[in-house]
């Protein structure tokens, strides 16, 4: 499984022979913009929530690859009336699709539509594979649910997390997320995009590895491998 880092919460994660985009905001953002958006490949887009630093690029991508979108039911309902194929799902559920078995977990956030329509509830997703488990854990707190997602769903090998404080959970949070997810390896997220969420790395790392776990901070359009 190859995981490439798009900016902010934007990620492309290539299976065996499918690829899936999660949480496509990439033109919006300044940080980004080496990214082209209609170079990106995507047989499925995973999306968390409706808050437009989450969605801005759906839409065009969509409609350019074809891909079918995995959100809750609000959100599908949104992109489906734009004529994009979806699949619906919502908070305990999952569902085995060509790629693998999605899991959607709770969040703890806001979600409602650019335009102030409500967007469902947030949530997160657990992504299976017959080789890998990840967790996406989308914009998040920190929850005590998080303790149930190894109990249920089994071990871990990454979860990707925001830690960008003040919208969502930060460095400190995280690391006892990753406690509970019973996970030594984390992917950071939603960090550095505007001034709400700029983090100091050096800090970041220190306390990661005073903590024993091991994070990852990557610079836009690198990738890590699992």
């Amino acid at each position: 499984m190859k995981i490439t880092y798009l900016g902010h919460s934007s990620l492309s994660i290539e299976t065996k022979d499918k690829t899936l985009l999660i949480d496509p905001f990439i033109s919006g953002n300044e940080l980004a913009k080496k990214i082209k958006i209609d170079k990106l490949q995507a047989d499925y887009i995973l999306i968390t929530h409706a808050h437009q630093d989450h969605i801005l690029d759906v839409e065009v991508i969509a409609k350019r690859t074809g891909a079918t979108v995995i959100s809750n039911f609000e959100i599908v309902t949104y992109f489906e009336s734009k004529g994009i194929k979806g699949h619906p799902m919502n908070h305990g559920g999952k569902w085995t699709f060509d790629f693998g078995t999605v899991h959607y977990t709770n969040a703890v956030h806001s979600s409602s539509f650019p335009d102030g329509s409500y967007g469902g509830q947030p949530g997160g997703f657990v992504i299976e594979t017959s080789n890998h488990r990840i967790y996406i854990a989308g914009d998040t707190a920190l929850t005590y649910d998080m303790k149930l997602i190894p109990q249920i769903i089994g071990e871990l090998d990454l979860a990707i997390l925001p830690i960008g404080d003040n919208f969502t959970m930060g460095v400190n949070e995280a690391i006892i997320a990753s406690k509970f997810l019973g996970c030594n390896k984390v992917l950071g997220v939603h960090f550095d995009t505007f001034g709400y969420i700029k983090i100091n790395h050096k800090e970041a790392f220190e306390k990661f590895a005073n903590a024993k776990k091991e994070l990852f901070l990557l610079p836009i359009g690198s990738n890590i491998k699992i």
